[in-house]
């Protein structure tokens, strides 16, 4: 389960990793934080298509929107409740989440909300009345973001990284499509920032010797092998 401060989020930093976790027949789901109504290209109803069209190239197996706010994400009790119910509800083993910090103030915070959650999500005794059994996920992993992180594993993503950026451009309004548009300009709707974007993805594929690669940074030791992630 991948959880996204914002619609966008989980497909820029990871959507290579969701695609070969379906080619090799997992469940997979995003679950988005908030609606992105504060971005500067677009609105919440142009992102919820966007987000849809994406989900349909990943063949997603679930896609909720908690619309907790966007450019105001807490790591309040409320908020924690319907993390907590999503969790318990799909009961993932792995997760995804938001870097540690980043330029957009919502990704450090949606990031710490989430691993406070997952932990409230195993003890039995966290909102008993939800008639839902308490589930902990095994592991935790941060995607990067726009900020460099030191990864502690890189996916390599070379045989679909043509496909994710598929997925990433079914965000029209958001990123550069080739023509210019009346649209305002932000960070990351230039023809340059797709540039960054693609050296990024080189950067973490070269950390493994491959073409193309997402990197995450585990909350605590694993053994991926045991995983079984990719057969």
């Amino acid at each position: 389960m991948a959880f996204g401060a914002h619609p966008d989020d989980v497909e820029m930093s990871a959507a290579g990793t969701i695609l070969r976790l379906k080619q090799n027949g997992h469940w997979v789901g995003i679950i988005d934080l908030s609606r992105g109504e504060l971005g500067t290209r677009g609105n919440a109803e142009t992102r919820a298509e966007e987000s849809n069209n994406a989900s349909k190239l990943l063949k997603l197996d679930c896609r909720e929107n908690l619309d907790l706010g966007d450019g105001n994400i807490e790591n309040n009790h409320q908020n924690r409740i319907k993390i907590v119910a999503a969790i318990r509800k799909y009961k993932p083993d792995f997760v995804f989440v938001n870097s540690p910090a980043d330029r957009h103030i919502d990704h450090g915070k949606a990031a710490q909300l989430v691993i406070d959650s997952c932990y409230l999500s195993g003890l039995i005794k966290f909102d008993e009345d939800s008639n839902v059994g308490a589930h902990r996920p095994i592991n935790i992993f941060h995607f990067i973001q726009d900020y460099y992180h030191q990864p502690s594993f890189v996916v390599d993503i070379s045989d679909v990284y043509e496909e994710k950026m598929k997925v990433v451009l079914t965000y029209v309004t958001q990123f550069y499509q080739g023509h210019e548009t009346e649209l305002p300009n932000t960070p990351i709707s230039s023809q340059a920032y797709l540039e960054f974007f693609k050296g990024r993805a080189a950067q973490m594929g070269r950390l493994i010797g491959k073409n193309f690669g997402e990197g995450f940074i585990a909350t605590q030791p694993m053994d991926l092998e045991s995983a079984n992630w990719f057969g």
